[in-house]
């Protein structure tokens, strides 16, 4: 097996499937299938999911709000989000933990790097939730500091779109996409993986991200099998 232990990002508005809010339950159960399937091949999995269908920081702030507020707002969607996709994951028959770096004991346990371990090592899957809990920071960043923490072999993002592309191929038709990419040639050429701080903890720790399309049942597996799915970003 390619990958011991993995951390997946998925963004909020993955969840929303093709409606313009919210969470879509079918959407969501397809990637628990997903996880499910891999976690039963006996890697290691952590979540880390963001809030942007259901509430948007930055979004609020350019309409007026304190950017503080709103931030510790949209940590409080992704909470939302982590809570929909534990429940769809023990549908599936798999044991989770949801790890928050907001305290809210009541639904989750605080987040605790060795406490985070020792579940995965126990064949958990677990959920980042809250971000890193600090205002200013994305949950890309939170993706990539836990992955970290946790001595992840890989974060894998999963979006909408199939890797990388030399420009945004929604806009251009003739855009290209790159099978493998260096961190250099994505800060050379400005394309756009994650914001820059997240971007900078993967490349500082070697840690490779891969970008692929987590909407397509099976890639996630096909990914862990060593397929070349989407685009990979590595030293």
């Amino acid at each position: 097996m390619k990958y011991k232990r993995i951390l997946l990002k998925l963004s909020g508005e993955a969840l929303m499937g093709e409606s313009q809010y919210g969470i879509d339950i079918d959407r969501v159960a397809q990637y628990a299938k997903d996880i499910h399937d891999v976690h039963a091949k006996g890697i290691e999995i952590a979540l880390v999911i963001g809030g942007g269908n259901i509430y948007r920081g930055l979004s609020a702030e350019k309409a007026g709000m304190d950017r503080v507020q709103a931030d510790y707002m949209g940590m409080l969607a992704t909470v939302i989000n982590s809570m929909a996709m534990q429940d769809a994951l023990e549908k599936t028959g798999v044991k989770t933990r949801l790890l928050t770096a907001i305290k809210m004991e009541q639904i989750c346990e605080p987040f605790i790097r060795r406490r985070a371990v020792r579940h995965l090592e126990k064949g958990r899957i677990v959920i980042f939730g809250a971000g890193t809990g600090n205002p200013y920071f994305t949950t890309d960043t939170a993706a990539s500091l836990r992955a970290v923490e946790i001595n992840a072999d890989v974060v894998m993002k999963g979006t909408r779109v199939d890797g990388i592309y030399t420009a945004d191929p929604l806009k251009e038709p003739n855009a290209t996409r790159y099978d493998e990419i260096t961190f250099d040639e994505v800060y050379q050429k400005n394309l756009n993986v994650m914001d820059m701080t997240a971007f900078t903890l993967c490349q500082e720790n070697n840690l490779p991200i891969i970008v692929f399309d987590m909407n397509k049942p099976g890639n996630l597996m096909r990914l862990v099998d060593g397929e070349p799915i989407g685009t990979l970003v590595k030293g």
